[in-house]
Parts: structure tokens; C-alpha cells; sequence
């Protein structure tokens, strides 16, 4: 995608709410749009604009193994509330499988081994949903407070790993404009989230860093579990 017509249309979005960024962004490819999840907090801000644009809109989620209980409650909680779409996808193994043989979860003191995990029980089943749902459109709930990497992003990115247009319409947002959206909507939170590829907020788990690409098909073409 040509760099001046992105940066052309995120000065054309800067001023339009959420919803009309997601409305536009769905209005470029109807039927090859997709948003992804993690049902981190938040999350339901996105899911909850995204299904307003569309009701049946596919919803990629990559299911790790690896979520604590309230997540799993919390994915359901919005599954029925907001009619969600979920496409599910897994790792290649169980988290028994992979403990079995690698031990527990890397933490930050071994970026090598924390990379490897990504890729593993992550990344490849990303990268595997994105290519069974082959959207043009890729929605996403990435804001430009999460961390540094993120901040040097704009509403429409152009996404390397995965060949699509990168839609984040909630970018510009802070916690208290989530905060207030999640109280309008009656929509429900969940802090008791954890994401093991990344072990902590401010790394990046590969999706959304040029790494992952490289990452995941490493894993896909047989040099992982």
C-alpha cells in the first residue's frame, strides 16, 4: 500500500469518532474484514464497535492455552452479549505438550526462549488464521499509550507480517475514553489478564513487531514443536 495515500487517509480519520473509522474501514472490503482479540481489557470496546459495523464481522482469536480463568469467563461473557463471530484458532500442541518439553513459561530474563514461546503458541496460529481468513481489512484494538512500538503507529498502518491494512480506530484513545465507552455500552472488563508471550506490557508478543513474521514461519515450517 503506497505510504502517501496511508498517511492521506489517517489525516483524513484523525478527526472521525471510532465508529466511522471502523465503518469506513469495513466499507473498503465488505466481505474481507476481519477484528482480532485476545479479550485482554478493553477489548470490548473494539468487539463492541466492530459488531456495530457488523454484526457477523469474523472474529480471530487465538486461544494459547495459557488464559486464566477469568478471561475464559470474560471471552464468553462478551461471546453472548455482543453475538460474536468466533474464529478460534490453537497452537499445533497442548500447553501440556509443550511444558513437557520446554518447561514452564519463559520469563523476561531469556528473550530467546520468551520469543520461541511466542512463535510457538502464538504466532503460528495467528499467522495460520489470517491466512484461512485472508482479510484485506485487519481491526485491532492497539492504542498509541500501550507502549513505545505501538506509539509510532497511526490509525492505518500497513501490516508486514500478515499482508493486510491495519485498522486501530481507537488509537488516539486513553483509559478514561475507554473507561467512559465500556460505561455507556454496559459492557464489561477484565483485569485479570495475562499474555505469556509477552510477559510484560511494555514488549511486543510478535504480531505487531518484524519479527514475528520470521518467528511464525519458523514454527509452521517444522522447526518448532
Amino acid at each position: 500500500m503506497d505510504a502517501d495515500q496511508i498517511a492521506k487517509w489517517n489525516a483524513e480519520l484523525r478527526e472521525k469518532t471510532p465508529l466511522e473509522i471502523v465503518q469506513w474501514a469495513i466499507a473498503q472490503a465488505p466481505d474481507r474484514a476481519i477484528v482480532s482479540t485476545n479479550f485482554r481489557p478493553y477489548e470490548a470496546v473494539v468487539l463492541h464497535l466492530a459488531t456495530q459495523a457488523k454484526a457477523d464481522i469474523p472474529v480471530l482469536w487465538v486461544d494459547h492455552g495459557y488464559n486464566r480463568p477469568a478471561t475464559y469467563k470474560h471471552a464468553e461473557q462478551l461471546r453472548t452479549q455482543l453475538g460474536l463471530n468466533i474464529k478460534p484458532f490453537i497452537p499445533r500442541v497442548t500447553v501440556a505438550h509443550r511444558e513437557a518439553i520446554y518447561g514452564p513459561v519463559p520469563d523476561t530474563s531469556d528473550e530467546v526462549a520468551l520469543k520461541e514461546f511466542s512463535a510457538q503458541m502464538k504466532l503460528e496460529p495467528f499467522q495460520r488464521g489470517m491466512r484461512e481468513l485472508a482479510p484485506k481489512i485487519w481491526i485491532t484494538a492497539l492504542r498509541k499509550v500501550q507502549n513505545p512500538n505501538r506509539a509510532g503507529l497511526d490509525i492505518i498502518s500497513a501490516d508486514a507480517n500478515f499482508g493486510a491494512l491495519k485498522i486501530s480506530p481507537v488509537f488516539y484513545w486513553s483509559d478514561a475514553d475507554m473507561e467512559s465507552y465500556l460505561e455507556q455500552h454496559n459492557l464489561p472488563n477484565e483485569w485479570d489478564y495475562f499474555d505469556p508471550a509477552k510477559a510484560d506490557e511494555k514488549r511486543e508478543c510478535g504480531l505487531h513487531a518484524a519479527w514475528g513474521k520470521q518467528a511464525a514461519d519458523t514454527v509452521a515450517g517444522g522447526s518448532g514443536i
